[in-house]
């Protein structure tokens, strides 16, 4: 009679150990430095993106402005009211879309390093 619970609790014992074990590796899988690197690599992936994304978007706002504030001092000056604000404008704007065009043209990657790096 006493040998049936003590089987019964043998069994449950060895299940919790084995339960124990899956999850001591489980554990360890997770502190894993190579996982760790991953999820530094992808935060450092989405931090180059959006400051590529703010630098592609300061350049065009500030061609647009830059050549707005130009054409509204122009106007000022020599009395032609909007014609050199909207023409100043209109050459911000295509500077802006310019500055957009080179930084996206740029080659990126790890051959670009490369390359500037011989360039040196």
């Amino acid at each position: 009679m006493s040998d049936k619970p003590n089987s019964q609790e043998n069994q449950s014992e060895e299940a919790m150990k084995a339960r124990l074990a899956a999850l001591s590796v489980a554990l360890e899988k997770q502190k894993d430095p190579k996982s760790g690197q991953d999820a530094l690599e992808a935060t450092q992936r989405t931090g180059r993106a959006m400051s590529l994304g703010f630098r592609v978007l300061s350049e065009f706002v500030a061609g647009i402005i830059v050549g707005a504030v130009m054409g509204w001092q122009f106007d000022a000056w020599f009395g032609t009211k909007p014609v050199l604000l909207i023409v100043m404008t209109t050459f911000g704007t295509i500077a802006g879309f310019w500055n957009v065009y080179r930084i996206a043209a740029a080659p990126t990657g790890p051959q670009a390093q490369n390359d500037k790096r011989s360039d040196r």
